[in-house]
């Protein structure tokens, strides 16, 4: 496929350079992860993904919104796949048993029961104690990295007992993978949850945080993701803005994300690389109200996606096996 630099510079500003074929090379899986992201209705008045402009969204799914109406998208470049994150339970989806569906492909609020979160309990954090894709990574040798930097109040707090670890978190740590610090930030080789540092600098008082523009950001994530096999990096501030029913600020974050994903996308390998977008339950589609939905979660499959059942796919708990098939293929 020669989707080479046809597009760089349009009007739509996204380049494609990373679609330039580059021979056989590791194949990867790039895992963002978007707290709080539903597929919603078309009104702009309460739903930032209508309400907003995305060229790279666009560019990957052919112009197709992002909504509740548009359903299943396959394009060249990529997949738009709505995923249930109700799972057959009654209530609204939270964040930790979601998380944890996701990572561990189990139907997590059906074992507990009821949907739970915001943060996992003794009952969550047994089921991700016992397998997740973090963990079945790092025991078959594949080399694997959560990317999030974590400021030293966090970590204080943390050891304190004042904060518990949410999902994703927990699962890197309990697979024997270190949260990254400040100096893996400042060294290049961890990524703020904002993607740009701007928060460390302007909020955590880190005056010599790197600030990169969001979409220099993305080229750093494919920089760092090179030795890996599997990284995902956590963005929660989508599902805060939907709490708050932020809806002008829910837009210039998703712009944020959109750049930042038009930068990976022009750096990474993307003939040998699957990315995968993710939520674990709606809420910032709908900013009328400020608690979670029960819409389908955001996916979203982009880059290398042969041997892949996308028809398959349509469950927060598919995801899990969706990446270990990858990654298991010798195919390039």
């Amino acid at each position: 496929r020669q989707y080479a630099g046809a597009h760089r510079g349009d009007a739509r500003g996204v380049g494609c350079g990373g679609w330039r074929r580059r021979g056989r090379a590791l194949r990867r899986v790039l895992f963002l992860f978007l707290d709080g992201v539903g597929l919603g209705p078309a009104d702009p008045t309460v739903n930032p993904l209508a309400a907003g402009r995305y060229p790279t969204l666009d560019y990957l799914l052919d112009g197709y919104p992002l909504l509740m109406a548009t359903g299943r998208v396959s394009t060249e470049r990529a997949d738009l796949v709505p995923l249930d994150a109700c799972l057959g339970v009654d209530g609204r989806p939270q964040s930790a048993t979601g998380q944890a569906s996701l990572l561990t492909g189990r139907n997590a609020p059906a074992a507990l029961g009821e949907h739970y979160g915001p943060r996992p309990d003794a009952r969550v954090r047994r089921l991700l104690d016992e397998g997740t894709v973090f963990s079945q990574l790092e025991e078959s040798g594949a080399p694997v990295h959560f990317c999030n930097a974590y400021p030293a109040g966090f970590f204080s707090a943390v050891k304190r007992g004042k904060r518990l670890l949410s999902a994703i978190p927990y699962a890197a740590q309990a697979a024997g993978l270190r949260l990254r610090t400040y100096e893996d930030l400042a060294a290049g080789n961890a990524l703020s949850a904002d993607y740009t540092s701007r928060g460390w600098r302007e909020q955590l008082g880190y005056a010599d945080a790197p600030v990169y523009s969001a979409r220099e950001a993305g080229a750093v994530l494919w920089r760092l993701a090179r030795p890996y096999q599997f990284v995902l990096h956590e963005h929660w501030q989508t599902d805060l803005f939907g709490h708050g029913r932020k809806l002008n600020e829910a837009v210039a974050d998703l712009t944020l994300f959109d750049e930042f994903l038009g930068g990976l996308i022009e750096a990474a390998d993307m003939e040998s690389t699957l990315i995968v977008v993710a939520s674990d339950h709606g809420n910032v589609e709908d900013c009328s109200h400020g608690r979670h939905t029960t819409n389908p979660a955001l996916g979203i499959l982009a880059g290398a996606r042969d041997g892949i059942d996308v028809s398959a796919i349509s469950r927060l708990t598919d995801l899990r096996s969706v990446v270990l098939d990858f990654l298991r293929s010798r195919e390039n």
